[in-house]
């Protein structure tokens, strides 16, 4: 066989891999989302300067922003066990972050200052008032930042197992550039995000990290997570690729130091990790409240509904 045959042999190979991994890869999305699990037909949109973004609204009283953890598989499901009951004393507003969820999933790189610009933005021409916020994970230090660059837009400040102070700020290091390209290539890349962020993977994040009890976790949430990585195809690969290199980080130290909202801690008693992370804000701030609540781990919300909901009206009813 001469060079040119060989050559013509490896790029048919070539090609029917790369056709193999695209169809293989369509078939997980679709299948993904077959079950419309977190379909919502009260879902609304606000059409920001990025891309459109999905919201719902509920409930009548003081206004009440529940902001979700910033992963390719979180969205305002995260709060499906705990906003019927929060509406009965709030107006209760549920956001899917850009990049997640229901809302558009531009190819751009994701940053932090992205993120407070959207929530500074949806306060003032969607919410249109003052309101408390209750924002988990990695969207805690997000909130933080919009609440001390616009101080005014925010009451009460609920944290829900926050990322911490040290980790949040880890920048993207000297080949994050080139790990972000790899990541939003059009086959492998998606390949990579499907391999990530798998259903398996979810369960056991679920099992192991997120949960106190395996017993606990509603049958069709790990579902759920699943789907919500996986709407929109392909384009919900960039967030992860944004999150995975540091592009969502932010240095919050000054802004936990200096707010003068009052703000909380809200975790689970089986977060072992969250002392430490406590110590971080509280070490800034001593005015910030701490609450664990019995028998949960990392959501709450999840996990232990009616105490959460009694917890966090509370706080926000405190004068």
């Amino acid at each position: 066989m001469n060079k040119w045959k060989k050559l013509g042999l490896a790029a048919g190979m070539g090609t029917a891999a790369f056709t193999t991994a695209h169809i293989i890869n369509q078939c997980i999305f679709q299948a993904a989302v077959s079950d419309k699990i977190t379909e919502n037909k009260s879902i609304l949109k606000y059409k920001w300067r990025l891309g459109n973004v999905a919201y719902t609204v509920c409930g009548k009283g003081s206004p009440l922003l529940l902001i979700h953890d910033l992963k390719p598989e979180s969205s305002s499901y995260e709060w499906k066990r705990v906003v019927k009951a929060l509406a009965k004393k709030h107006t209760v507003y549920t956001i899917d972050l850009l990049g997640c969820g229901y809302s558009d999933k531009p190819n751009i790189t994701y940053t932090a200052y992205m993120y407070t610009q959207l929530l500074n933005d949806f306060i003032v021409n969607v919410i249109a008032r003052r309101v408390s916020v209750a924002a988990t994970g990695q969207s805690a230090p997000l909130t933080i930042m919009a609440a001390y660059n616009n101080p005014y837009l925010f009451d009460k400040i609920v944290l829900v197992s926050p990322e911490g102070i040290r980790h949040a700020m880890i920048n993207p290091g000297k080949h994050s550039n080139i790990r972000k390209m790899l990541l939003n290539t059009p086959v492998l890349g998606t390949m990579l995000y499907n391999i990530f962020v798998n259903r398996h993977e979810i369960n056991r994040k679920f099992t192991n990290e997120l949960f106190a009890y395996q017993n606990m976790i509603p049958r069709e949430t790990c579902k759920a997570y699943h789907e919500t990585a996986h709407l929109g195809g392909a384009s919900a690969k960039y967030l992860f690729a944004s999150t995975q290199c540091h592009y969502t980080t932010a240095s919050i130290s000054r802004a936990v130091s200096q707010l003068d909202n009052c703000i909380y801690i809200v975790s689970g008693d089986k977060n072992t990790d969250m002392r430490a992370v406590i110590k971080e804000y509280t070490d800034l701030n001593p005015a910030i409240e701490t609450y664990l609540i019995p028998n949960a781990k990392v959501l709450p919300q999840i996990e232990q509904p009616e105490e959460f909901v009694n917890t966090l009206n509370i706080y926000i009813n405190q004068i």
